[in-house]
């Protein structure tokens, strides 16, 4: 856990806030990677992730923009609400799932909404190494495009607006078929998008295709089945319709988590034994293949047993 401070914060528009966090001795901060993302521990017990969006090169100052968002379980609300600046907060080491393929010879990034966030620290990262990039960002209107202003002077940024297309979508498909070969795709937006996104990069070799979520379906709970923690000795019933992490944490076991959505990776967890059932969206297929880790907050297990390094 590392402790840091509201150095600042500034409203990027009526609903995107905009906030620097400092260390609490002026030193510098863990270094991070374009991409990558921190939790933060609220007071309130909530546990939320948010995209580093400045430069990678800065090692003083983390900076995360949170949207607030009356359809969320409440993260956003209370730290608009509550988060002053001067405040200490409790945060992760950065973490990166969405990780930037420096070498790729071109670097197609697509966002929506929100998902701009990560973006824009891969848009620096690219500039600083001097790497062929082009941004295609989508939002409902101009007015609540975060950091608009910035991208708008830049050439190789192109934006889409749904109330300017009425109502029509983005070509995804058709931006990938026309990219410049060995191109790599990287899409962070709502769940539409990235279906898009899925299809339009099916015949794109998998190592080419890079997605994160911000948001996911809450996924179906498998049946009953037991859980053994090989550290502490329990093992501990998981009934239907509960997650692991529940219930774990109800038999007063302690484990990091964050999102509860099998999307930000804060609560993998090894696997001893037994075949896990996975239903996050983190992991790769070969990963998901090794039965060797699981995302303890939605997914499951397909054996009446689970043996974790817990």
């Amino acid at each position: 856990m590392i402790r840091v401070f509201v150095n600042g914060f500034f409203d990027e528009n009526e609903r995107v806030r905009v906030y620097e966090l400092h260390s609490l001795d002026g030193g510098e901060l863990q270094p991070f990677s374009a991409g990558a993302h921190i939790d933060l521990h609220l007071g309130n017990g909530l546990h939320r992730s948010y995209s580093l969006v400045n430069d990678p090169a800065e090692h003083h100052r983390y900076v995360i923009a949170v949207a607030r968002d009356a359809q969320t379980r409440g993260g956003s609300a209370f730290i608009h609400d509550t988060v002053r600046k001067g405040d200490v907060l409790e945060i992760s080491a950065p973490k990166n799932n969405f990780a930037l393929n420096e070498s790729a010879n071109h670097s197609v990034l697509i966002a929506g909404g929100i998902g701009i966030t990560p973006m824009l620290s891969m848009m620096r990262r690219l500039d600083a190494i001097r790497a062929s990039w082009e941004l295609h960002f989508c939002s409902q209107s101009r007015s609540q495009a975060a950091f608009h202003d910035q991208l708008s002077t830049d050439t190789r940024v192109r934006f889409f607006f749904d109330d300017e297309h009425q109502g029509s979508f983005i070509d995804i498909a058709n931006l990938v078929a026309t990219a410049l070969p060995g191109s790599h795709f990287y899409c962070c937006g709502p769940a539409g998008m990235l279906d898009a996104f899925a299809k339009a990069t099916t015949l794109v070799p998998a190592e080419h295709v890079h997605v994160e979520h911000f948001s996911a379906e809450p996924p179906a709970q498998t049946g009953d089945f037991l859980v053994e923690c090989a550290r502490s000795g329990k093992t501990i019933p998981v009934s239907a319709g509960q997650t692991i992490l529940n219930a774990l944490r109800e038999a007063g076991i302690n484990v990091a988590y964050s999102c509860e959505q099998g999307i930000c990776g804060t609560c993998e967890t090894t696997v001893l034994g037994g075949i896990p059932e996975h239903k996050d969206q983190v992991l790769s297929q070969a990963e998901r293949d090794s039965g060797k880790t699981i995302m303890i907050c939605c997914s499951g297990a397909l054996t009446h047993r689970l043996v974790l390094d817990i």
